[in-house]
């Protein structure tokens, strides 16, 4: 058993992409039942008592392990932690911040952290921080990026592998069998999956969210910079941006895209956060045959 698997305590080294706004109890339990590692993403939620809700929602569908994903700008962390030290969870990764001062508490509760990186000097200052494992995220990946020119999960694992020896997790470009394997010949001991769940029969992402994956073709998604212009997000190129981009209006599509369509109907300027991988993604199946089909 790898070390990673031991960490996780799952059948499989796979491990659910959180995505926000898609916090369903439902799909963490399926991602576990299933063999894999279903994560809660805990990053914008300030209420200890709604992670107490999500965890107990989570444990009356499956008994098998799960973690969570803490943001480290979210200032309710040290709570969040807590809580879930005190619910069992034994392994949690984290994002969006130095992890320098987190990770002493992450320690001293007990669980085991693994730090989500995005380049090679984040990974060295993770690892330096005391985070137990990294999930290396590759530039083709979905959600949340950097402005900086940024290197490919073929390339950004084995250099991450060649520098450090805590566990790693591959991000990016990871939909089946193939991308699998080929995780572990690039020195990663498991895989982060985000847009081939999104796309399962359990995720609550709407059917037009759906359907944008699974008709998304080769080069159908690109980076949109963030309102303030410092981060920029991975979505599909629905025909409301592509007309943005052709009129030259990059710099207002992040302030007019709706990220909430469910509840305003407005699927025209929808935001379909999904990585690259979507071009290899034709079918919406259940989350025990996704994963059945990569681990073959």
């Amino acid at each position: 058993m790898s070390e990673l698997l031991k960490m996780l305590g799952c059948r499989y080294p796979i491990i659910q992409g959180p995505i926000g706004m898609f916090n369903s109890p439902k799909m963490v339990a399926a991602v576990s039942e299933a063999g894999a590692y279903g994560m809660l993403a805990l990053g914008f939620i300030s209420n200890p008592d709604e992670v107490k809700k999500l965890i107990d929602e989570v444990r009356k569908l499956t008994d098998k392990p799960f973690g969570a994903n803490i943001m480290l700008i979210n200032p309710h962390n040290e709570k969040i932690l807590g809580v879930l030290a005190g619910a069992g969870i034994k392994a949690i990764t984290t994002s969006v911040g130095s992890p320098k001062e987190i990770y002493p508490i992450i320690h001293e509760l007990g669980m085991k952290g693994i730090h989500v990186v995005l380049a090679f000097q984040h990974a060295i200052r993770a690892v330096t921080a005391g985070a137990d494992a990294l999930v290396v995220v590759g530039s083709e990946a979905g959600g949340l990026r950097s402005l900086n020119s940024e290197s490919s999960t073929m390339v950004l694992v084995p250099l991450v592998a060649d520098h450090v020896k805590v566990p790693l997790v591959a991000a990016g470009g990871i939909a089946d069998s193939r991308g699998y394997k080929a995780a572990f010949a690039l020195g990663a001991q498991g895989v982060q999956v985000g847009t081939r769940f999104l796309a399962s029969g359990e995720s609550p992402a709407a059917e037009q969210w759906k359907k944008a994956i699974i008709e998304c073709s080769d080069g159908g998604t690109d980076l949109i910079p963030s309102n303030n212009m410092r981060t920029a997000e991975r979505i599909i190129v629905t025909p409301w941006i592509k007309q943005k981009m052709d009129d030259q209006e990059v710099k207002n599509i992040a302030a007019e895209m709706d990220r909430h369509p469910a509840a305003t109907g407005n699927y025209e300027r929808a935001a379909f956060g999904a990585g690259q991988i979507s071009a290899l993604i034709k079918d919406i199946k259940p989350i025990k045959a996704i994963i059945e089909e990569m681990v073959s």
